[in-house]
């Protein structure tokens, strides 16, 4: 397996200018100003998976954004490696956050990427690491390595939901048919320890109104005689976690997985600083669910949190009003066995229930999905693994994610397959967030490893 190294060597400067490329595209699904932009990464990524070596592509039309689909079928008596991705990126609030532009990208040094990373938003999440698994393909046809069929489904709401994702794949189970789903957005604990994600959060997304007068109203002539909906809204939030950080809504906890002590062993054998994880946060102490490690507060316990709120005067100087009205975005991260909808029920008729008199409340669901784990003795785990140890030269760990991709139990639902989930980014590298980055090494160190895992999926499945 030389030619890997030789073809990266020889085309890498080349394929850090094609993803710079189309970083420089801003694809928001979350802000419909940006429509023409999201489509024109559709056409992009068609063209892309056409040179890279597809026998067929196509744009699938939806009611949102498109999906775009692509394959090479070399045998029908391979196995087929179904390949998933998302075009479509966060929007880049706050901007004046940014050390450069987020949609213009530029390479350079950081602590723990001293071969320089891309800094651009959507570079980790997940067009760099969509990137990595078309440039591999391209590699393998290429130089004529390709050991199974390939088919590519990258969509372009991810980051919205992926609302129109699930009747696609109901209406396309023939077509999408496969022997394993290969994703790569997630991470990695660290450059020399790579790690294998097994299971993934759920999620339950809802934004709630808080209205009290019909009209805002001068602080001084009503203050303390009108119930304020940015105070009760306040008080609601706060009443959602005891003094332990344990969610308060009633059967929260019904059905969330407890792992056993011998489990919860071997996570904590994962290199972890608690010190240096404070310190890159740039925070005195940590915080959460008493009784759990930072670790398993983020990965194998729901959570409940504010991602946004909002009401009143918040522009420049001072307007003394009780507003009208007062607004958040909630979301929660669930684990395996908690129904989201279920969840998304129980927390709309809570907080409607505490809501005292004076305020009307109103809970609008946006979006949500399943947690999922990937069973670490299944093939398409094992050919991963020792893909790793080809290219890092070490047996990866497996690893529990707190972030969600709902789709994948989705996946496992419709197409009755298991999907693994190669990820090469790493905690620091700020999706989602101001400054978000991918390192360079990381992006190449992907494309190697890729074909390591065709390569020794085909061989297990024989």
């Amino acid at each position: 397996m030389n030619h890997i190294q030789s073809y990266i060597s020889e085309h890498k400067d080349r394929f850090l200018q094609e993803l710079i490329e189309l970083l420089k595209i801003p694809s928001i699904s979350a802000d419909s100003s940006y429509k023409n932009d999201v489509l024109k990464t559709a056409n992009n990524i068609q063209e892309s998976l056409k040179q890279a070596g597809c026998n067929h592509t196509e744009i699938y039309k939806t009611e949102g954004y498109p999906i775009v689909y692509g394959e090479r079928i070399i045998d029908d008596n391979l196995p087929t490696v179904l390949v998933y991705g998302h075009y479509d990126v966060q929007p880049p609030d706050p901007i004046n956050l940014w050390d450069s532009p987020p949609f213009e990208p530029v390479i350079k040094p950081t602590d723990k990427h001293p071969d320089g990373a891309i800094f651009a938003r959507g570079a980790c999440d997940d067009k760099g690491q969509m990137y990595m698994h078309v440039k591999a393909f391209e590699l393998m046809t290429r130089t004529n390595t390709l050991p199974c069929n390939v088919k590519f489904m990258i969509e372009g709401e991810e980051e919205v939901g992926s609302v129109h994702l699930g009747t696609f794949v109901k209406n396309n189970r023939d077509r999408l048919k496969n022997d394993v789903i290969l994703i790569s957005d997630t991470g990695m604990i660290a450059n020399d320890v790579p790690s294998i994600t097994t299971g993934l959060r759920g999620l339950s997304y809802v934004e709630v109104e808080v209205t009290g007068p019909n009209r805002d109203l001068h602080s001084g002539l009503y203050g303390g005689a009108v119930a304020n909906p940015i105070n009760i809204l306040a008080k609601m939030i706060a009443s959602l976690h005891d003094e332990n950080n344990h969610i308060t809504i009633p059967r929260f906890y019904d059905h969330v997985e407890e792992l056993s002590n011998e489990e919860r062993a071997e996570m904590s054998k994962a290199p972890f600083s608690l010190e240096n994880y404070k310190k890159a946060l740039n925070i005195e102490a940590v915080y959460g669910e008493s009784g759990y490690t930072t670790n398993e507060r983020n990965s194998i316990r729901p959570t409940l949190d504010v991602n946004g709120i909002w009401g009143g005067y918040t522009g420049e100087g001072a307007k003394t009003v009780i507003p009208s009205k007062a607004y958040a975005k909630i979301s929660m991260r669930l684990v395996p066995n908690q129904n989201w909808e279920d969840i998304t029920q129980l927390f709309k008729d809570h907080f409607e229930r505490i809501a005292p008199k004076g305020v009307k409340v109103k809970v609008t669901p946006h979006h949500g999905g399943q947690g999922y784990v990937t069973p670490i003795d299944s093939l398409g785990y094992q050919a991963a693994s020792k893909a790793y140890q080809e290219t890092f030269g070490k047996t990866p760990i497996p690893q529990r994610s707190g972030g969600s991709i709902p789709i994948v139990s989705l996946f496992e639902q419709e197409l009755k397959s298991k999907t693994i989930l190669m990820g090469f980014g790493l905690d620091s590298d700020a999706i989602h967030s101001p400054n978000e980055h991918f390192g360079v090494w990381n992006y190449l160190k992907g494309i190697e490893t890729i074909p390591w895992f065709y390569k020794y999926f085909k061989e297990l499945s024989q």
